[in-house]
């Protein structure tokens, strides 16, 4: 099947034109290459190219105004408007960009459709003071503001249009009215050229005046692309416009409707895939293109992406074999790599006071650009820093700070934190000198990325035209301001792409897709909110004053994105349709309605499927770690060196765990104390009580040192917070209250010893965090098996010698009560505590340190008021049972049974490390 280009160069070669001497003027420049190709088919003899240009750029040069781009505009307005408001009512930068990107939408849509301006102004501001009527006579200064700022649109336009036509400027809709209004003048100047229009849809009204213009003044023919079986439907969106045109045009009472052809109706093969997210379609169409390049069908196809931010996605996709790719549309600049790169920076830069939070720092340093930056004779200085920053628990950094963590890389990071001062022209030179240095990592490292290369070309072309604009309007007061700018230039803003624009797999959008044709057509995305939009229009004129003003509403762009579907279905033989099964709120609903029209339709079969991903069965079954030979060694090893009651009680827990951290040696994720954590907290509580009663150690306890150590609590806990906590800050927030909280456990502490004391009883102190190791013995075991501990405090109270344990959790009686012996081994949650201090009077006992009987218990210092918690043998559960405080040899010797049974099962071979759940 032939082309529309095809088709038309053949009518309008049989009408006799000379080609060279026509002006082809077409949606886009992509379509350009496309008839320029067609045309080197054509063309026997060979001709001299005629001129081809795109829409726009026939509008320019009929208007002769020279149109300004997304930021200058920007400037120039705010320049305009900072200059004509009173200065009392001028906003600021940043709430000026709030609402004049949407103003200046709405004024491009006025010019283009030649709506007079000054009628719909005053409509504005009048339904905005009834909506805001009120029977109150003194309305709200918000109210007055916001009635003001309607009133002084209209005024906005005109002095922005006058402005910019006395400096020969334009934003696009006042472009195309100023061509309106010249076209007299361009037709006197250019009376021997005839204007081709190709593949023209949806016409603004300032298009449309002129072309029938021309069409009048028989200086140009128009071909629409258009088919039988839309035009001739009074009802199909497809032929919306076109049908409109041929109705309300004067021109075509007298001439033809050219352009219009029946290959709709032949026969195609239609694919409809659902497939589940994002990551689902591109897989797919990864796979579907694998096997349409086994068919040599690539080099007339199309994969168009209904939603533009698959781009990246798709690309990294690609099977290798697509060894030819054309990418028509634009990556926008938010998706590439260095624009959250910048961002980040931003965030740290807005911070005043030189300092910045831990985590903004740690997330620019884990940047893939900071680390090409920083990298030095193989040193990761990346991850030394952050090392650094969480081993010393540093919050908040200054540059300097940072220097001192790594010297070797001063330019570098410099660059990256070296405060700008709250000035926005630092920081656009700091941006531009990290710019040039990213760049020269990427030279002196030998790195041959084109594309990270030409991202830093545009960001630092783009810095560098702010720069300029500033430099003449002097707008960007502040860091904030700067980056607001950056901001909104990411989302108008794309990184274009160079490429053989004929050959190979042609990627693109659906607008880029107009002139067209293709044998095979992939759309992705075919989702109701992307294929077509919807209800997405961002603008202050409502609804009913477009439709009043025939400016177009969502349902005019609904049917312009229509026609672009079924126009590239036109001349298509295999259609391979790709939507999303799961609807998100943002990205898009259910499959597109154009899905079930053309199911509906029943004009062609469609191939139905959803693809169903493969799940993975899941093993619920527990992980296992069989032990080895070499991992019985390493367990003797263990052995030798000494297990303590936690290591023990670890493995209780989990013996993955146990084996994760005991054999392999992995650690815990030790990650930065942003506030004070429970070991911290517990270790500052432990230190201070030792280092208030070390003196006492060999002595009754006395109620009158223990008073006098009362105005020693706030400088020792914050000794201990320092060289605990590093140079975490205790002086606010979380931390604050860590410190009162520890404080004032001490104190209470202090006061339940004094009152205890008060009553009677006589405490003396034995010892404070004693070590104490002992060797197992018994036939069981043919290497040594040592245990090792720590204990808080042993004393004797009243004669009886007592194991204390200090717990700043809440530790209640019913956590040191055992019935049973084997659950001791087994249920870690239920009796850990218990276990631990039996451990230590067993390890203590067996040194000859500790007489029996004797206890053993726990200070809950959230528990306080209980005393001392005491382990507790219960002869049965429940109420009634007889409770048994002392650790007596018999204790001690069923405890030893269980110990054992727990280390045979750690040192049996063919018992394996099995995973519980915790």
């Amino acid at each position: 099947m032939h082309s529309f280009i095809f088709e038309v160069l053949k009518k309008l070669i049989s009408k006799g034109y000379v080609i060279s001497q026509l002006t082809f003027v077409l949606p886009n420049k992509r379509a350009g290459l496309f008839l320029k190709k067609e045309l080197a088919k054509q063309a026997t003899p060979p001709i001299f190219l005629p001129e081809i240009i795109s829409i726009e750029s026939f509008v320019e040069e009929v208007s002769q105004l020279k149109q300004l781009n997304n930021i200058e505009a920007f400037f120039e307005f705010y320049a305009l408007y900072a200059s004509t408001t009173p200065r009392k009512e001028t906003e600021p930068f940043d709430r000026f960009s709030k609402w004049a990107t949407i103003v200046l939408q709405d004024f491009n849509e006025i010019d283009r459709h030649l709506v007079d301006p000054t009628k719909i102004f005053k409509y504005l501001s009048a339904i905005q003071e009834i909506n805001h009527w009120s029977l109150d006579p003194s309305p709200t200064d918000m109210i007055k503001g916001y009635l003001r700022f309607w009133k002084q649109v209209g005024r906005h336009y005109d002095n922005f249009s006058e402005y910019l036509l006395n400096k020969d400027l334009g934003y696009q809709g006042l472009i195309y009215k100023n061509a309106v209004h010249n076209l007299e003048a361009y037709l006197q100047n250019t009376k021997r050229k005839t204007h081709i229009f190709l593949g023209f849809n949806a016409l603004n009204a300032a298009e449309s005046s002129i072309i029938q213009e021309l069409l009048q003044q028989e200086r140009a023919e128009i071909f629409w692309d258009a088919d039988k079986q839309f035009l001739n439907s009074p009802y199909h969106d497809a032929g919306l416009f076109m049908r409109r045109y041929k109705k309300e045009w004067p021109y075509y009472r007298s001439h033809p409707f050219n352009g219009v052809a029946a290959h709709y109706m032949t026969p195609k093969a239609i694919h409809i895939t659902g497939a589940s997210k994002q990551i689902s379609q591109v897989k797919y169409v990864g796979e579907l293109l694998s096997e349409l390049s086994t068919q040599n069908k690539l080099e007339n196809t199309a994969l168009i992406l209904a939603d533009e931010n698959l781009l990246l996605p798709v690309l990294s996709a690609l099977p290798p074999e697509v060894e030819s790719v054309n990418i028509t549309m634009g990556l926008p600049l938010a998706q590439v790599p260095l624009a959250s790169f910048i961002d980040q920076w931003f965030t740290l830069q807005v911070t005043e006071t030189g300092r910045y939070y831990y985590k903004d720092i740690i997330g620019l340093l884990s940047h893939p650009f900071v680390a090409l930056l920083l990298q030095k004779n193989q040193v990761n200085n990346v991850q030394n820093i952050i090392h650094n920053i969480k081993r010393d628990n540093l919050i908040a950094l200054s540059c300097e700070d940072l220097l001192a963590l790594a010297p070797v890389a001063e330019l570098p990071l410099r660059l990256l934190f070296e405060p700008c001062h709250a000035s926005p022209k630092a920081a656009i030179q700091q941006l531009l000198r990290l710019f040039i240095e990213l760049k020269k990592q990427h030279q002196d490292k030998g790195l041959n990325n084109a594309l990270s290369l030409e991202y830093i070309y545009r960001f630092s072309t783009l810095f560098q035209q702010i720069e300029n604009y500033d430099a003449e309007y002097n707008i960007v007061d502040s860091i904030k301001t700067l980056q607001l700018i950056f901001k909104d230039v990411l989302t108008k803003e794309t990184l274009n792409f160079k490429g053989q624009p004929l050959n190979g797999l042609q990627i693109m959008g659906m607008l880029e897709s107009r002139v067209l044709d293709f044998e095979t057509v992939i759309i992705v995305s075919v989702n109701e909110g992307i294929l077509p939009a919807g209800k997405t229009q961002n603008s202050f004129i409502p609804f009913d004053v477009k439709t009043e003003n025939n400016l177009p509403t969502y349902k005019e762009k609904d049917a312009v994105y229509t026609y672009h579907f079924y126009r590239l279905l036109h001349r298509a033989n295999e259609v391979h349709l790709v939507y999303n099964t799961e609807p998100e709120v943002l990205k898009g609903g259910e499959p597109s309605r154009f899905i079930a029209q053309l199911e509906l339709d029943g004009h062609h079969q469609c191939h139905h499927q959803i693809l169903t991903p493969k799940v993975p069965k899941i093993d619920t079954s527990p992980f296992v770690v069989k032990k080895t030979k070499g991992i019985l060694e390493s367990l003797q090893a263990l052995a030798k060196q000494g297990l303590s009651p936690s290591s023990l009680g670890q493995y209780i827990r989990n013996p993955i765990d146990f084996y994760n951290q005991k054999i392999l040696g992995l650690k815990e994720n030790n990650a930065l104390e942003e506030t004070v954590e429970a070991t911290t907290f517990g270790s500052v509580v432990h230190y201070t009580l030792e280092a208030f009663y070390k003196p006492f150690v060999g002595q009754l306890l006395d109620i009158e040192k223990l008073l006098a150590l009362k105005p020693k609590i706030e400088p020792t806990v914050r000794q201990f917070f320092k060289e605990l906590y590093k140079k975490g800050d205790t002086s606010r927030g979380k931390n604050l209250i860590s410190f009162e909280i520890a404080k004032r456990y001490i104190l209470n502490f202090l006061d339940h010893e004094i009152e205890f004391l008060k009553k009677g009883h006589k405490i003396e102190l034995k010892a404070l965090e004693l070590p104490v190791s002992t060797i197992l013995d018994g036939p069981e075991f043919d290497f040594p098996i040592c245990l090792k501990g720590n204990i808080d405090r042993i004393d004797s109270c009243d004669g009886v010698p007592r194991i204390l344990d200090y717990k700043t959790s809440k530790v209640n009686q019913t956590d040191l009560n055992l019935v049973d012996w084997p659950p001791l081994v087994e249920d870690y949650k239920a009796h850990n505590k218990s276990f631990q201090l039996l451990m230590y009077a067993y390890m203590l006992h067996k040194s000859q340190a500790l007489p029996l009987p004797s206890e053993a218990g726990i200070f809950s210092f959230k528990n306080l008021n209980a005393g001392v918690l005491k382990f507790t043998k219960k002869d049965k559960p429940g109420r009634g049972a007889h409770k048994q405080t002392q650790i007596t040899p018999e204790i001690l010797e069923a405890f030893e049974a269980q110990l054992k049974v727990l280390l045979s099962t750690i040192f049996d071979i063919d018992n394996h490390f099995i995973e519980k759940k915790v």
